[in-house]
């Protein structure tokens, strides 16, 4: 992929998460976090089979043998952070507004060079700072935080960003090496889903059993 179509890629990217904050927030008016998690990213799951069984099924096992353990390793950090990262987010979506998530969320931009140079020691350019910094206030000003009430949420929102900044960082480490994005999207897809279901599941016994012994 060029770099003009990578650019136009990322953006399209950014457009479809920005407007599922309003998605998750009406879908938190019907069923809880764990529910909506667990389909939602079931349902990513398997709108990718199809994308992977053309385009990369042939090339994977040529993809993996360049080191199958550490291309295991880094698919199962990625799909964790991601379960925590959107389990945090949809759960303070019960405590906060969408204006505070969407505004707080976008603090993974300057977490990410951040991290990246405590972990690997890479130097952060002095353009970042300035791009960071407009990034930061054009959210505050498309989210109309200035008017928003600081919430119980908000922390669980601001720990999220870390999590998300992990997973773009991990990700970036991970496609780097191996030429398998849609498989790495078809694995982080499946561990969120199963992690949520099994959330999903011990909180639906723990209903069970504290209603049954109240009875």
């Amino acid at each position: 992929m060029t770099k003009p179509q990578s650019m136009i890629a990322a953006f399209f990217c950014t457009f479809i998460w920005g407007t599922t904050f309003i998605a998750q927030d009406t879908g938190m008016e019907l069923i809880g976090p764990y529910v909506f998690n667990t389909t939602r990213f079931f349902v990513g799951f398997l709108a990718l089979i199809p994308f992977y069984l053309f385009l990369e099924k042939k090339t994977t096992r040529e993809v993996l043998s360049k080191n199958r353990k550490r291309f295991i390793y880094l698919s199962i950090s990625i799909g964790i952070f991601l379960f925590l990262a959107s389990l945090l987010q949809q759960v303070a979506l019960l405590f906060t507004d969408v204006a505070n998530a969407a505004f707080i969320t976008i603090f993974y931009v300057p977490m990410v060079p951040i991290i990246v140079f405590f972990l690997f020691k890479k130097k952060i350019h002095w353009s970042v700072w300035p791009s960071i910094f407009l990034c930061i206030l054009g959210a505050y000003l498309l989210t109309n935080f200035h008017d928003a009430t600081i919430r119980l949420g908000d922390t669980l929102v601001l720990i999220c960003a870390l999590f998300w900044s992990l997973h773009i960082i991990f990700i970036g480490i991970l496609v780097e090496e191996f030429d398998a994005p849609i498989l790495v999207g078809l694995i982080q897809t499946f561990i969120v889903s199963i992690c949520s279901l099994v959330l999903c599941c011990s909180c639906s016994l723990d209903y069970i059993i504290s209603d049954i012994k109240s009875e």
